[in-house]
């Protein structure tokens, strides 16, 4: 077994040269080459400003390369809690943006040729216990009420047709979205955004941003410094304290996946015969899907920690899988990894600003649509091609018991357990 995630052992991607004199001046300076980052620039480009993305890592070294790459409509927090809320205007406004957070993505997937196996086969969410089937049906009926959405439920008999599984008891379908190939994806959109004119800086961490008394911002990166007009901050998960009271903001949540050796295609066609994505309804749930290679993976977060060793996420991932499909008793796990989710107190992603600098985060296990579009909407507000985003509506709280280090996450962690256990 590989301790390193299957989409980059599958596709490390190109490196991005350094460029050999960074440019003194530049309209708009990001942090984090991930979806996020890249979506942004991609947008600053196209729309005249002068841009560069700056990375500590290799571009989309974070979650951006080692997500489930699933593509689904939807926020962490249901649409009848957005409304309670927030309204019904805002509360439709987040759930439509989450919508079109998926059209985001296909569009640039086919407007900028992106070769990221993307499938729209929908998704199915699981429900676990009878009792979850019963919420599904109400939300269901909610959504078509209030929204006009349509999600199809689907009682025990009938999930047989879309699940080679027995183990749960109905299921949500949505039709909208798919699945991706998440490192394909991030380098497709980094290319794009080079295309476009984004100077894309590999190893390059950003240590400090300052306040000129010109009013731009000077960037310090290893002995170099650039000046900015503007700054946007896209690390979410990976959120330090560059920007002052930006890490209270978010707070990072492991997620951990195993994918299976290669399936014999009779087996692939039993397990998902119509190229769905799958996620279940509990507090830690499980996400799983065939790849393009037609390997199960599967991902989860029993443990809120970034700290799981891999060898034992491993062992309780496998214990979930076969829980889930017996059938793949006799097939290897060949690769175990984990990457950071960027969560929020609200459960909801964020545009605000701390000072002068602007940031962009809290996708809370939704990135690959929410990110990407989130990080175009930023970009847009920047440039007054929109003057307002519902993400940018409302500031992500903060909690005093909260500064720098999560210490209350196991205590989470034991309460959501303790939730699955029993409702």
């Amino acid at each position: 077994m590989k301790a390193v995630p299957f989409w980059i052992d599958d596709y490390p991607g190109p490196t991005f040269p350094r460029s050999p004199e960074l440019p003194r001046r530049l309209d708009v300076a990001v942090v984090g080459g991930g979806y996020t980052g890249l979506s942004a620039a991609l947008a600053l480009a196209r729309g005249g400003a002068s841009v560069a993305v700056f990375e500590r890592g290799r571009i989309g070294s974070g979650a951006s390369s080692v997500n489930g790459g699933q593509l689904c409509p939807g926020l962490k927090k249901a649409p009848a809690e957005l409304f309670t809320r927030y309204g019904e205007d805002l509360g439709r406004r987040l759930w439509w943006a989450s919508v079109e957070a998926v059209g985001t993505v296909e569009e640039l997937i086919a407007a900028e040729g992106i070769d990221c196996g993307y499938r729209g086969g929908g998704s199915l969410s699981l429900a676990f216990r009878p009792s979850h089937y019963e919420r599904q049906m109400r939300a269901a009926e909610w959504l078509q009420r209030e929204l006009d959405y349509d999600k199809e439920p689907l009682d025990r008999h009938r999930l047989r047709e879309e699940i080679g599984s027995d183990v749960f008891y109905g299921a949500l379908r949505d039709s909208r979205g798919g699945g991706l190939h998440p490192s394909r994806y991030v380098f497709g959109l980094a290319r794009a955004a080079a295309e476009a004119g984004a100077l894309l800086v590999e190893d390059a961490g950003v240590t400090a941003i300052d306040e000129k008394a010109t009013g731009s911002l000077r960037l310090k990166i290893g002995r170099l410094t650039v000046e900015a007009e503007e700054v946007l901050v896209a690390t979410n998960g990976y959120t330090g304290d560059l920007v002052p009271g930006l890490r209270r903001r978010v707070l990072p949540i492991g997620s951990y996946m195993i994918a299976t050796e290669p399936l014999p295609a009779e087996l692939q066609r039993q397990l998902d015969p119509h190229g769905r994505m799958f996620f279940d309804t509990r507090w830690f749930l499980n996400y799983f899907r065939m790849t393009p290679d037609g390997r199960m993976a599967l991902g989860g977060r029993n443990d809120l920690s970034t700290k799981v060793p891999l060898e034992r996420s491993a062992v309780n991932l496998r214990d979930a899988l076969l829980h889930i499909f017996p059938q793949l008793a006799d097939f290897r796990i060949t690769h175990s990894w984990t990457g950071r989710l960027g969560f929020t107190f609200d459960l909801l992603p964020h545009i605000g600003r701390l000072g002068r600098i602007r940031y962009a985060l809290g996708f809370c296990g939704h990135g690959v649509g929410l990110a990407t579009h989130v990080g175009r909407e930023a970009a847009r507000l920047m440039l007054g091609q929109i003057t307002s985003s519902p993400f940018a509506e409302i500031a992500p709280p903060i909690r005093f018991f909260y500064r720098k280090r999560p210490w209350f996450l196991p205590l989470a962690g034991a309460y959501y357990r303790v939730l699955d256990r029993f409702r």
